[in-house]
């Protein structure tokens, strides 16, 4: 792990949680934890998930973290580990900021895969967008390279519709030709998902149920998206890049999509494989603006709604993240054989110290969730 992050990691203290609401009663304050689906002990009777469970202990108690989980998931979709650390658990829905870049890739993905939408379908073809700004394709968009502003203050907006705030983008200015600029931020997709309402005729929430929900089989109507998703306010002007609610469980079956790359936990094919793909790889060279990962000292660069953990960017990662700011992070390590989930919803002043503590405490674990996979295989 980069000194930058370790540094950072162990420099943290944390503050409460916020009141999100709860499906599930909260975890023993010392922790609890079910029985793994796969073997739990290897061949010479150790526990070979006894190294992960005391990083995860010790991180939580120096940062004084109230409360998180750890889902890990084989290449079987068993869940070999899950522990719950102080007042967290699998079934308590929270906001989980960022984390939704990636299903709200997945709905888009799913609409390129039927047609409706393609990669290079552009803002001028379906919005009537004129000039530079007419030449951004969907993947400039689902990249973050389209050189809008990648923030507008109608993002963060409840009374309006999401049509009224992508105009209000539309009016603002370039910040640098599309496909030369990487900057992190909401504007992206909030424009690809108005794309995508005007090409179905429906809004975001129908396009989430019929694109994500109703195929996964996810029934829940609290597992939806906001404007500000933590208190549950505003619908019409959803956050696509950040204001989903979901649980641990619910985002487990779409993060298996991810991981097996088109296909479902039943085997059923979800979209093309090449889709996922296109996600896991760096579409264009470009200059790095705004990047969480930069601030913190990590080297990763972006797919499609994916942040790419490998060195080798430009031609594939099979490791992906979509880490949030309230510190819920999925990721994916198909080469290790395993998917996982931090579940938290962490509330402090500063939303980078969240993330620094989040994204350190998972380039802690990658190593020793992927030694303990391959001995419960």
């Amino acid at each position: 792990m980069p000194k930058t992050v370790q540094a950072l990691l162990l420099a943290l203290t944390l503050t409460a949680c916020g009141g999100a609401s709860t499906s599930g009663g909260p975890a023993d304050d010392g922790g609890t934890a079910e029985a793994p689906d796969a073997g739990a002990v290897d061949a010479g009777g150790q526990d070979p998930w006894s190294r992960v469970d005391a990083i995860v202990t010790a991180t939580v108690a120096d940062a004084g973290v109230p409360g998180l989980t750890l889902a890990v998931y084989d290449a079987q979709d068993r869940r070999v580990f899950v522990k719950s650390y102080g007042d967290f658990e699998p079934t308590r829905r929270v906001a989980i900021a960022s984390a939704s870049k990636m299903v709200s890739g997945m709905a888009l993905l799913r609409l390129v895969d039927a047609g409706v939408l393609s990669l290079d379908t552009t803002t001028g073809q379906v919005l009537g967008w004129t000039g530079l700004k007419g030449t951004i394709t969907l993947r400039h968009l689902l990249s973050f390279t389209s050189g809008m502003n990648p923030r507008a203050d109608c993002n963060v907006q409840s009374g309006i519709t999401l049509a009224q705030c992508v105009d209000q983008i539309a009016a603002a200015a370039q910040v640098a030709t599309p496909g030369t600029r990487f900057d992190y931020g909401s504007t992206h997709l909030h424009v690809a998902a108005r794309m995508a309402e005007v090409l179905t005729g429906k809004t975001w929430q129908q396009i989430f149920t019929e694109q994500v929900k109703t195929p996964l089989g996810l029934t829940s109507d609290e597992l939806a998206y906001y404007t500000f998703p933590r208190n549950t306010l505003g619908t019409t002007n959803p956050l696509i890049a950040g204001g989903l609610r979901a649980t641990m469980d619910e985002y487990a079956r779409m993060l298996a999509v991810v991981y097996h790359q088109g296909l479902t936990v039943d085997g059923a094919r979800y979209a093309s494989q090449g889709l996922f793909e296109a996600q896991s790889r760096e579409p264009y060279t470009v200059e790095v603006g705004s990047s969480p990962m930069a601030d913190v000292g990590l080297p990763y660069r972006y797919g499609l709604t994916a942040w790419l953990e490998c060195d080798t960017p430009s031609t594939g990662c099979a490791a992906v993240s979509s880490p949030g700011a309230f510190g819920f992070t999925p990721w994916v390590d198909r080469d290790s054989g395993y998917y996982a989930i931090l579940g938290m919803e962490l509330e402090v002043s500063q939303e980078e110290r969240v993330a620094a503590f989040s994204m350190g405490l998972e380039q802690q674990l990658r190593p020793e969730i992927r030694a303990a996979v391959a001995l419960t295989r």
